[in-house]
């Protein structure tokens, strides 16, 4: 049984518990539905290192946000959310169980990609996406660089299934750019779901216009502009009742602003700019993908007022030169972004092809903030032949803390 420290400063000691009090070897200190009397003070539960089940911890961390969720809806102060005690009581949807993903990135595009795929007709999909969400902020949180790198490596492979890559690049990207833009982390929470489930409306014909050579047709058409409504049509299918997610979900592809719930107007933005941003990059037989730079400029330079804004915290967040796009330096190799710069324009690289345009043997870190490795211009995914071993290149470039 693994156990979790009892939140004791987060605790108000005059109303029931919700779940049973434990020590760490499994004695019980106090049954669920209890409060902590006076007979029972503070320093009793510290000495015995009080602690409960991670099970009930997970379910009571649930109840939490949906707490500080409500009350950032409401416009609480930052002072009156900080104040905020554990709740007293629990839903039984608090312990639903999550599915958890073993793996890696390409592993969760597989179960995301099933999902997507399977649109309605999934079965009690509800755990797995919690669990796929769960491993998209560990895994970002663990290494955001990779992350991007093998999202962006792997947006340009349509076989490996285009909408669950869309849809992991998406969520990733408005999760960094949400950062950027200081917003909190329940809200952020929604942003990312919203983002992984906004085009399961049109899932199986995403995969199939990113493969197609001719230009949408009618129907094809009618799907994209239908396709959010669809979406959450499906969604409400699958037992989602949280209303905000939906509400993003439903107009994500909207510019009018004045349509839907207000207070996710920001998240809407947000998602609104990724979409457009991560398939503008993703190369189609009928147009030529745009590169991170390109794709960066049409963000700010194609929109106005609050678009342009968020736009602009975007390009900032995941670079000029993002990870896993290619770009030709000064000294005319072919090199691909593997970490992000201090700077928008100055990411690490790793060069691929010599200035004669011979594949190199080895790869070497190179820093492009030096006048000799200064990027030239950004290189699209269609113009790069060379196959590059991801393993070998990610191990070349140290983490940000390991260079200055």
């Amino acid at each position: 049984m693994n156990y979790i420290p009892l939140p004791l400063d987060k605790i108000d000691f005059d109303r029931p518990l919700p779940i049973n009090v434990w020590d760490p070897v499994g004695n019980l200190l106090l049954r669920k539905g209890s409060a902590i009397q006076a007979d029972r003070p503070r320093h009793f539960f510290e000495s015995h290192q009080a602690c409960v089940t991670e099970a009930d911890f997970r379910a009571w961390q649930r109840a939490y946000d949906r707490k500080i969720y409500a009350l950032l809806r409401q416009g609480a102060s930052l002072d009156l959310i900080g104040s905020v005690m554990m709740p007293d009581a629990l839903q039984e949807s608090d312990y639903a169980a999550g599915f958890e993903v073993q793996g890696g990135w390409l592993d969760l595009r597989e179960v995301l990609h099933g999902i997507l795929s399977l649109g309605e007709e999934a079965r009690r999909p509800m755990d797995r996406i919690e669990g796929i969400q769960d491993k998209v902020r560990s895994l970002l949180k663990t290494d955001a660089d990779e992350s991007l790198f093998i999202l962006f490596q792997g947006l340009a492979d349509t076989t490996l299934g285009y909408c669950a890559t869309h849809a992991l690049l998406c969520a990733v990207v408005c999760e960094l750019t949400a950062q950027k833009l200081n917003l909190p982390e329940v809200i952020r929470a929604l942003l990312v779901r919203a983002a992984l489930l906004m085009n399961i409306g049109m899932a199986k014909e995403q995969d199939v216009l990113a493969r197609q050579k001719a230009k949408p047709d009618e129907l094809q058409q009618a799907l994209i502009g239908s396709h959010p409504q669809k979406s959450v049509a499906i969604l409400r299918g699958f037992g989602l009742t949280d209303e905000d997610v939906l509400d993003i979900v439903a107009w994500h592809h909207e510019p009018d602003e004045t349509l839907g719930l207000s207070r996710n107007l920001e998240c809407r933005r947000i998602l609104r700019v990724a979409d457009r941003f991560v398939a503008r990059m993703a190369p189609r037989s009928t147009r030529t993908a745009l590169s991170g730079m390109g794709a960066a400029k049409s963000m700010v330079t194609h929109a106005s007022g609050e678009e342009a804004r968020v736009g602009s915290a975007m390009a900032t967040a995941v670079g000029f030169y993002p990870p896993g796009t290619y770009v030709k330096l000064a000294n005319g190799e072919v090199a691909v972004s593997v970490r992000r710069g201090f700077r928008a324009n100055t990411p690490m690289v790793v060069s691929i092809v010599d200035n004669l345009g011979v594949a190199m043997s080895s790869y070497i870190a190179k820093d492009t903030r030096d006048p000799q490795f200064t990027i030239r211009a950004p290189v699209n995914f269609e113009r790069v032949r060379q196959q590059i071993n991801a393993a070998r290149i990610l191990k070349a470039v140290p983490k940000p803390d390991h260079w200055t």
